[in-house]
């Protein structure tokens, strides 16, 4: 890897994104990613989010393939407890959040609601929107910081009692909802029993409603994380539930509390969403991007756009 490989911008401070943009050695991304697998995974653990760019990446299969060589364990979707309604393409890929591109899909850490979460995460921009749709970046660690100083009591409130999440589930996939998928995909579950069974293991609480609609609220989960390197960072999804945990099933004043199930005050979230705002780096898609973002480091998002738009992910357990 030669010195112009790697080139580092600043923001607010930081250093983020790491960038990889020399692409004259004429290797695939695939090639690129096996070769500097080391020196990639340094990067996106420090800053949070490496953006390759200029590399061939044509197609789901290319994309795969990148993914495939940088050899860490796959997360598959289906496995997982998201919310929301997404596309497997191949064993590794699939879509991003379906939901209609009117919707703003507001910061949050990848299934930081659920006590099953991914590492890290690549995007890759199949089509890039006619306009709009960016994914905005912001760094937990940094926005940790500057709250801890704005709302001392808040940070510490956080640290000790951590966070409940209520999410209501319809019986089927709704895409018109960033909160659509439904309990029997969630959960791997055909029947109630089975949901039920899946939900004890977790340590949920449940209640079922009319229609085969059910609510679910998780344990109490941490919303402060400290990393191996000592960083501390804001680890939770309460501005995305704040924000925007909204359909017509769930009520975003609903859907929080603190882990000892007292209300978290709204002046503090808009303290934490102002500085969320303010730090946040809007990555505007070209066609072949990718991206890998360091999950506990990095949130992210994605602003409404016009035209066709397809960004697909990729997680690493």
């Amino acid at each position: 890897m030669t010195d112009k490989t790697l080139e580092i911008q600043e923001w607010h401070g930081a250093a983020f994104p790491a960038i990889f943009g020399d692409t004259q050695s004429g290797q695939s991304l695939a090639e690129t990613m096996a070769a500097h697998k080391a020196a990639v995974t340094e990067q996106v653990e420090q800053v949070g989010a490496v953006l390759f760019r200029g590399y061939d990446v044509q197609s789901v299969e290319d994309f795969d393939k990148a993914v495939t060589a940088f050899e860490a364990p796959n997360f598959p979707y289906k496995e997982s407890l998201s919310n929301a309604v997404r596309v497997n393409l191949t064993e590794r890929v699939f879509t991003a959040n379906e939901a209609p591109p009117h919707i703003s899909i507001f910061l949050h850490h990848e299934m930081a609601q659920t006590p099953i979460y991914p590492s890290k995460l690549f995007f890759y921009c199949e089509i890039a929107a006619e306009d709009g749709g960016a994914t905005p970046l912001c760094r937990s660690d940094i926005l940790l910081e500057q709250l801890a100083e704005k709302a001392p009591d808040f940070v510490q409130a956080l640290e000790a009692r951590g966070v409940k999440y209520k999410t209501v589930m319809p019986p089927n996939d709704d895409a018109q909802s960033g909160l659509g998928r439904s309990w029997r995909s969630t959960l791997t579950a055909e029947t109630r029993d089975q949901a039920q069974a899946r939900l004890r293991q977790l340590g949920y609480s449940w209640e079922w409603q009319e229609d085969d609609v059910l609510v679910v609220t998780t344990p109490r989960l941490d919303a402060v994380k400290t990393l191996a390197d000592g960083r501390r960072v804001f680890f939770n999804q309460l501005i995305a539930a704040f924000r925007g945990w909204k359909d017509e099933r769930n009520d975003p004043s609903k859907s929080i509390t603190f882990g000892d199930s007292s209300r978290i005050d709204p002046d503090d979230m808009a303290i934490a969403i102002q500085l969320s705002d303010e730090l946040s780096f809007d990555m505007n898609w070209q066609k072949g991007d990718v991206v890998l973002v360091d999950n506990f480091i990095v949130m992210h998002g994605r602003r409404p756009f016009e035209g066709k738009r397809r960004v697909l992910a990729s997680l690493v357990a």
